[in-house]
């Protein structure tokens, strides 16, 4: 198993734990910073339950994948997909709202932050699954 095949392996593992705990932590509306990315925004908890639902659903398919990413090919093309579709939605979402109108103690920089961490976790799993590809 090549070294680029592990990092994407681990990084897909990383990824269904990180996203499983933000199920926990909407259904549960614990509202923790990096898991809850709207942190201090207030929120129904329908809403949170959505969320939770969608977001066990993205630990289960990145989960899929890792059992093995070289033959998850359609899967991992969908999470990317999807994934860079997510990032530009919260970045949209970042840049349409006035939060101040929601709550004038809001400040959005943080959602971006959390955003691009995101966003630089997706590059991650592209640079190795493109390294992981050329390798066939």
């Amino acid at each position: 198993m090549s070294l680029n095949y592990r990092i994407l392996k681990y990084s897909l593992l990383a990824g269904s734990f990180y996203f499983f705990l933000v199920s926990i932590v909407h259904f549960f509306e614990i509202k923790v910073p990096v898991l809850f990315i709207y942190f201090n925004v207030q929120s129904y908890p329908y809403q949170d339950r959505i969320i939770s639902f969608l977001a066990f659903g993205w630990s289960v398919f990145l989960f899929t994948a890792f059992t093995n990413p070289e033959r998850q090919d359609a899967l991992m093309k969908a999470i990317l997909v999807a994934g860079g579709a997510a990032v530009f939605g919260l970045f949209a979402i970042n840049s349409s709202t006035d939060f101040k109108a929601l709550d004038p103690t809001i400040d959005p920089i943080i959602f971006t932050f959390e955003t691009l961490g995101l966003l630089v976790y997706l590059a991650w799993l592209v640079i190795f699954y493109v390294r992981v590809l050329r390798k066939k």
